[in-house]
């Protein structure tokens, strides 16, 4: 499969191409009756920001076959108007002080029979509560309404992961030289993350992961006190949020000489992150890359310290669908974003993993993340 890589274009942010907000919420009806539903409530807020184009922290939309309601609180009374104003979204927006979902079953009483809860998103305890405000309607629990909507992405959201991407991978070469100097994790960390903030990052994706030496075998390692020597091999996960999309990228980094099986675990994982991104074409089941780079591993006798699946979709969540797994059901589309992410774990050794975010194509993949993977520390 062919992959690309092209460096994002220095453009400021009116200059990226648009998001396609205000046509969603016909293509959502679409799905109505394929969810058994009239009526959606939709109540996950990264789901609405898709459909609406509202970032505030408290919101919940209704959406019928020919009406939009959005309700949220007075914080965001001009906020949510500009928002959804400049998105091209036609609903009408309802401030509330207290019971957003009180107003919305207002609206449906005599209405749709058959309601639409996203069951990810709903507790057990606003399920009921629900079924008391809408007693005369069928609550129908739904899933992946909006986000199977969300897994191709379109251009707009397609520049502002690459930017994303940008970001993190300009921000880690200013920063990589630090840990020749004897950092703590922490302090790496630290410094990675204000770099991708001052590159325009409006903030990181997740807690960045720096794990050196023997913390390198815990996936998830926090960032601590250990201070990065020689001989470390150094995980370092992380990733720029900007304009609400995610970037995703892990790089391990060799400081200074490391012994024989140190080595062979980087040539290894190399070699299998390699192999994934190679098999990621549009049309290619999702389990045939995480097998792509599984193989490898598996072939090298180090099988069993590939603790975890090879990847995951990016977007509007740091982890989304599609899932790059062995036990996946996904076929991979032209405009679906992932990651390629193997890893072998060593308890007491160490670890190393390397990881891309890629832009599904007809032919392949883009690659968003463009760091170089040659682990020595120059």
């Amino acid at each position: 499969m062919a992959v690309t890589e092209r460096r994002t274009p220095d453009l400021g942010a009116g200059e990226l191409p648009p998001l396609l907000v205000a046509e969603r919420l016909d293509r959502l009806r679409g799905r109505f009756d394929g969810a058994g539903c009239d009526a959606l409530v939709v109540s996950e807020l990264a789901n609405i920001r898709y459909l609406t184009g509202f970032t505030g922290s408290a919101a919940l939309l209704l959406v019928t076959d020919d009406t939009a309601v959005f309700v949220t609180d007075g914080r965001y009374r001009e906020q949510s108007s500009e928002q959804l104003g400049a998105a091209g979204v036609d609903a009408e927006v309802v401030i509330v002080s207290a019971e957003p979902d009180a107003e919305l079953a207002d609206r449906l009483t005599g209405s749709p029979t058959r309601v639409g809860l996203e069951s990810e998103s709903v507790s057990w305890a606003a399920q009921r509560r629900w079924a008391d405000l809408l007693a005369g309607s069928e609550l129908v629990p739904t899933s992946g309404v909006v986000s199977e909507l969300r897994i191709v992405k379109d251009p707009g959201e397609a520049a502002r992961i690459r930017t994303a991407c940008d970001i993190a991978d300009r921000a880690f070469a200013t920063v990589r030289p630090m840990l020749a100097e004897g950092p703590t994790e922490l302090a790496f960390a630290q410094a990675l993350d204000a770099e991708m903030r001052r590159l325009g990052a409006e903030d990181v994706s997740f807690e960045t992961i720096v794990a050196s030496g023997p913390n390198g075998a815990k996936p998830h390692h926090r960032p601590g006190s250990r201070v990065v020597g020689p001989g470390d091999l150094v995980v370092v996960d992380f990733g720029a949020l900007y304009e609400g999309y995610h970037s995703d990228m892990t790089r391990t980094v060799a400081v200074g000489e490391v012994d024989a099986e140190r080595l062979r675990m980087l040539e290894v994982v190399l070699a299998s992150q390699q192999a994934g991104v190679e098999a990621v074409a549009a049309g290619v089941e999702a389990r045939e890359v995480d097998a792509a780079c599984r193989s490898v591993i598996e072939d090298a006798g180090m099988g069993e310290a590939f603790l975890h699946s090879t990847g995951h979709g990016v977007g509007l969540d740091i982890h989304e669908e599609p899932r790059v797994s062995a036990r996946s059901a996904a076929t991979l589309s032209d405009g679906h974003v992932v990651t390629v992410e193997p890893g072998v774990y060593l308890p007491g050794i160490g670890g190393v993993r390397i990881e891309d975010t890629v832009l599904v194509t007809e032919d392949g993949c883009d690659r968003l993340t463009l760091t170089p993977k040659d682990p020595v520390l120059a």
